[in-house]
């Protein structure tokens, strides 16, 4: 018998549908069936999940990236989910998005590979190895959205106070960030897989319908835009 992740893959790997979502069942369940040779969905991209989220005390939509999927990336797989995030912020209207590679602190470290991969991140974005944004750090959490912050520490940066995306270290951190900015910021928050050749809403079992729906809408949004040239909004 087929399991019914099998069944949406092959929908949308066939173009039936636009989008997939997770309902009650694992993460890895529906994922192992996304990323399996038979799927067609794969992409050169490292998949990875965003969360895209609106703070009563933020100014602008921020994303926090990658909270669900990546535990510990590599360099290279960071690379590709800054470039998700980014191409998103891009469908979203924001031209040249400004990413925060967050560490605990603001500067290099040897002993802390958080702080060598955000300065190895914000090179690579100057060689144009990560495109259409602005990429600094390592900054704190505290320097990436707030500009006082920034220049209590005298941070002389283009992305400090003002950051439209935060790219976290590793899941642990970005799971427990936007959790907090959900349940303690009382942000509301739409979650999305990208990187593979749909977009996969993919919600925690706990969440509201609020984030389902909003998670539904990204999906619909990103598809449309992803189709543009041939099939207007």
């Amino acid at each position: 018998m087929r399991r019914p992740t099998d069944c949406s893959v092959e929908l949308a790997s066939t173009a039936k549908v636009a989008a997939l979502m997770k309902g009650s069942l694992h993460s890895d369940e529906l994922l192992s069936a996304v990323v399996a040779p038979a799927s067609k969905l794969k992409t050169g991209r490292r998949m990875s999940h965003v969360y895209v989220m609106d703070i009563p005390a933020y100014d602008k939509l921020l994303i926090v990236t990658d909270a669900a999927i990546n535990i510990q990336p590599d360099l290279d797989q960071k690379r590709d989910i800054c470039q998700n995030a980014v191409d998103l912020m891009h469908l979203l209207g924001v031209a040249k998005p400004l990413v925060a590679v967050l560490a605990a602190v603001e500067t290099v470290n040897s002993k802390m590979p958080s702080t060598l991969d955000a300065a190895a991140l914000t090179v690579m974005a100057a060689r144009g190895q990560i495109e259409g944004a602005i990429v600094d750090g390592p900054l704190a959490f505290d320097n990436a959205i707030s500009i006082e912050a920034a220049q209590a520490k005298c941070i002389a940066s283009p992305v400090a106070g003002q950051a439209d995306i935060l790219l976290v270290p590793d899941l642990e951190a970005g799971n427990m960030l936007a959790k907090q900015l959900i349940y303690f910021a009382g942000a509301d928050a739409a979650g999305l897989v990208l990187g593979a050749r749909v977009p996969i809403i993919l919600t925690s079992r706990a969440d509201p319908a609020k984030v389902r729906t909003a998670s539904a809408a990204l999906a619909r949004l990103t598809a449309a835009k992803r189709l543009e040239p041939r099939m207007p909004l």
